[in-house]
């Protein structure tokens, strides 16, 4: 009997908490949880290659259905047979459904029960997406995960907006099953849970969504604009319900704590462009929290970024040299320190967990997480 296409499987639940490791398993190779997925939002993680982003250890990406289908279109990634060859990306590839980019523009043109009508941020043409549409764009792209279409509702919400937006996105989460029924062309479907902040109308998505039955759950609309202490408490609540049997993704969000924080929760993939957008900006990640390579003090320094990572930047360049490059704009910063970004939250995940498996992941967050979150970024 031949394994599925698509497939998770635990290997360890921790002692400690609701924490877990597992595998999900892909036609395009495994990907080991709990999982930090880097973010290829036009088919590229900015100002690095794929080859870079696997030589950190990156083992699934995410492409960006919104951006993808305004450029370079689905023509192109049809002829080129999808995103992977079109890339030169041979591992796991996971693509969103737009809906995130929709919802948040300023203006939309028209919203209906049947989809919506958006300008492109590019040349200002009108578009139609619907949940059918979002699924046919996103065999295009041909990632192994692909997410239903929903509809993101804004924060702060009341509850009847947030509600409606739940209506919403469970009748567009059945139609993308209908579109796309299980592992149709090899590619696995997620639900995404809504909600906003309202304990409520969270369990309720939760409920309606895995009732139609998709190969992983994904809590999205969090780390919008709530608090901390409002995420945690959705959370807290929404994760104890959730299927167990399936891969569970907590959409946007990805700085060290917060990864801690989910995978403490028994969240198992994360992502967010936090690593790569803060690092073109001169911030970078140490085990002593945030520092600014680009202020005065790190003029004359011949440290590296952090003497605990084992990146290239970090092996090679000092804090002096990469400020150097900041001041002079030179594209080598940038990619440095998105390089090293990337490589501490992937480092940081695989002793996160391997710490499931010796049941000793709160000694680890609390180790980790002392030193991170003690310190000020550093100027």
């Amino acid at each position: 009997m031949t394994e599925p296409v698509f497939r998770f499987s635990i290997e360890k639940s921790s002692r400690e908490c609701l924490a877990r490791a597992g595998i999900i398993h892909t036609r395009a190779g495994d990907v080991p949880t709990p999982v930090y997925m880097p973010v290829g939002t036009c088919g590229t993680v900015k100002t690095l290659s794929p080859a870079e982003v696997k030589e950190l250890g990156g083992s699934i990406i995410l492409g960006n259905t919104y951006h993808l289908y305004l450029r370079p279109g689905t023509e192109v990634l049809d002829k080129f047979g999808g995103l992977h060859r079109f890339m030169a990306w041979d591992r796991p590839m996971l693509s969103d459904s737009g809906g995130f980019q929709v919802f948040s523009m300023k203006k939309l043109n028209r919203i209906s029960d049947e989809g919506v009508m958006f300008s492109s941020h590019l040349d200002g043409s009108k578009h139609w997406l619907t949940p059918e549409e979002s699924m046919r764009i996103q065999r295009s792209i041909g990632a192994e995960i692909m997410m239903v279409f929903d509809e993101c509702c804004p924060f702060p919400a009341d509850a009847a907006t947030a509600g409606s937006a739940v209506e919403r996105s469970v009748r567009w989460a059945g139609r993308c099953r209908d579109d796309h029924p299980p592992m149709r062309a090899g590619q696995a479907l997620f639900g995404i849970v809504q909600g906003s902040t309202f304990p409520d109308l969270r369990l309720e998505s939760l409920r309606r969504t895995a009732e139609i039955g998709f190969e992983g759950l994904a809590i999205g609309g969090l780390s919008v604009g709530e608090s901390k202490e409002e995420m945690i408490g959705i959370l807290d609540r929404l994760m104890p319900e959730m299927p167990k049997d399936v891969p569970r993704y907590l959409m946007g969000v990805g700085s060290p704590e917060d990864l801690f924080r989910g995978v403490e929760r028994g969240i198992d993939m994360f992502d967010c462009v936090l690593a790569t957008r803060i690092a073109r900006h001169g911030s970078v990640f140490t085990r002593g929290g945030r520092v600014d390579l680009t202020a005065l003090p790190w003029r004359l320094s011949e440290d590296p970024i952090d003497r605990s990572c084992s990146c290239y930047a970090c092996r090679t360049f000092s804090r002096g040299y990469l400020r150097h490059l900041f001041k002079a704009k030179e594209i080598l910063a940038l990619r440095m320190a998105s390089l090293h970004n990337l490589t501490f939250l992937v480092n940081m995940m695989s002793e996160i967990r391997e710490a499931i498996f010796q049941d000793r992941f709160l000694a680890l967050k609390l180790e980790f997480l002392g030193g991170y979150l003690n310190q000020k970024e550093k100027k």
